[in-house]
């Protein structure tokens, strides 16, 4: 596993970089500051920032990263959705995984009721790909102005170009700040208006921040520089009157993770530093995490290991540390109640990897019940899917397991998700994968997810093959099939792995094991900007 972490900090790096040293000392000399300095200068001092989708464009023809850093940081006591154009890219250029990256950026504010703060410098779309992007980029702007209307506000920070499209997201935010000197803010700069229309303009006058602040309109303030923009980013959050509503069940309204954490995850570990805590830390060390998860998938291990390392520990208050619901039955799947940072939270977490129709039916009930309370979810996976055969079928597998997908499909409370190991078939959907819309879902560099497992995926196309050369009287190439199965399971190995999916986006970020118990702290103060409500009925479970 520590192999894996050098391994992932070095992906995390190349992100980090953005365009390369070359590009950031150019930005540098220019007086700018880059994405994440801007990020570092905007969040409170030494709160904690949730970086997401670090890794997307991995394995692509875009920088990792796709020129953007999005994330959930603490401005002013807020948790805010930040969004920050990284202008060493290729001046900050949009590609369709920046736009991919940015949907998902605003589905985590739309479903957890964040503010949203762009830092804003692009030079608009990457003119080559621009049919990947012109189309469902307006989802962009539709975005902006769905979340003025739910009162989740948005706030642009202008510091460089802003151009074409790109100009929309200060005209559609409901405040605005302009760089004197930096903003650059037009439909068509000079080039394409000496074009259009023959006019003769300059940057400033067509689009200068001092033009927007005092003749357009569209700047509510005029920074002198982006320090200056940057505090005037953090008195318009100060001012928003943002409040965090009281629970069900009468449990009051909390914080955020305070001080004692701060989550990086395009640099390196998290770290923490020790201040008074009203919770009781895990009863096992997080080190511990390092050692639980086998080289071999297909060899089991108790999740209860991993769920004392990062739930609270013994205490006065709380009792155990984990009331396991159902211990007796289905026993492939692990499900109980427990408090992370002092909050309650449901655990469904795979024990022995193949889910059969206890499990199923246990899961469901499980599911229900956290409804019942308003209590968030949290799935832990290491499955191989549902369980397959002539006895499983007749016992029901498919309608039972098919009650657990609704069951997840259908509740309300917010569920998070982290793939420790195997996510395979069907078992992707009923530990609720990223189809079914976690508010968060994370994964550990141990983690693979694909139809069925590479070497299974790899056996049946071999015995699909062998059926129709029989069936056509031919003889079967032995040599050949031999290749095709290394080739297919090699594709499947390198399709499955954590940063090609995390590449696609379809988790977001890879995170050290040790960090699981922060990250998710984080998330679940984040979900709390929202109602959290049980679903009121369900769909039809077939009996």
């Amino acid at each position: 596993m520590l192999e894996k972490l050098a391994d992932l900090d070095a992906q995390h790096a190349v992100a980090v970089a953005g365009g390369g040293e070359k590009y950031v000392e150019r930005h540098h000399a220019r007086g700018k500051l880059t994405a994440r300095e801007r990020i570092e200068l905007l969040l409170d001092p030494g709160s904690a920032f949730l970086e997401l989708s670090p890794l997307a464009g991995w394995g692509s023809d875009f920088t990792v990263g796709a020129s953007v850093v999005t994330g959930i940081g603490v401005v002013e006591g807020v948790e805010c959705l930040i969004s920050a154009n990284d202008p060493t890219v290729k001046g900050g250029a949009s590609n369709p995984w920046t736009v991919k990256k940015i949907f998902r950026a605003s589905q985590i504010a739309e479903e957890n009721h964040l503010p949203t703060i762009s830092l804003v410098e692009s030079g608009g779309a990457d003119l080559p790909t621009q049919r990947e992007i012109f189309i469902p980029g307006g989802k962009l702007f539709r975005d902006l102005t769905r979340a003025s209307a739910r009162r989740q506000p948005t706030i642009a920070l202008v510091f460089g170009n802003s151009t074409a499209g790109g100009a929309y997201v200060p005209g559609m935010s409901d405040y605005t700040v302009f760089v004197r000197g930096g903003a650059k803010v037009f439909l068509g700069g000079p080039p394409l208006v000496k074009m259009a229309t023959g006019e003769e303009s300059d940057d400033e006058s067509l689009g200068g921040a001092e033009m927007h602040a005092r003749v357009s309109g569209l700047a509510d303030y005029l920074a002198e520089d982006e320090h200056d923009a940057i505090r005037l980013g953090r008195r318009i959050v100060a001012r928003l009157n943002r409040r965090k509503p009281v629970h069900g069940g009468g449990r009051a309204e909390t914080s955020p993770p305070d001080a004692r954490h701060s989550v990086r995850l395009a640099s390196t570990r998290v770290s923490q530093s020790v201040v008074e805590t009203a919770f009781a830390e895990p009863d096992e060390d997080p080190e511990g995490l390092l050692d639980l998860v086998p080289t071999d998938l297909k060899e089991p291990f108790d999740p209860r290991e991993v769920i004392v390392r990062v739930v609270d520990g013994t205490s006065e208050h709380n009792g155990r540390p984990f009331d396991e619901f159902k211990p007796l039955y289905g026993t492939s799947l692990v499900t109980g109640w427990a408090q992370l940072h002092g909050r309650p939270i449901g655990i469904l977490a795979n024990a022995q990897g193949v889910l059969f129709s206890e499990e199923a039916q246990k899961a469901t009930q499980f599911i229900q019940l956290a409804n019942q309370s308003d209590t968030p979810l949290l799935f832990l996976h290491n499955t191989t899917g549902y369980m397959v055969g002539k006895d499983y079928e007749q016992g029901g597998i498919i309608k039972h397991g098919a009650m657990m997908i609704n069951a997840v499909s259908n509740s309300t409370v917010p569920h998070l998700s982290v793939i420790m190991g195997a996510s395979y078939g069907a078992g992707n959907y009923g530990m609720n994968g990223r189809a079914f819309d976690p508010r968060f879902l994370f994964t550990w560099p141990s983690a693979k997810s694909a139809v069925m497992g590479p070497a299974q995926l790899a056996g049946v196309l071999s015995i699909v093959a062998r059926a129709a050369a029989e069936a056509k009287g031919q003889a079967y190439d032995e040599e050949g099939d031999a290749g095709m199965r290394a080739m297919v399971e090699q594709m499947v190995e390198e399709q499955s792995l954590p940063y090609a999916l995390s590449g696609m986006l379809y988790d977001d970020g890879v995170i050290d094991p040790r960090d699981t118990r922060t990250v998710l702290a984080i998330c679940l103060s984040v979900i709390e900007n929202a109602p959290i409500k049980g679903a009121d009925g369900f769909g039809v479970f077939r009996p």
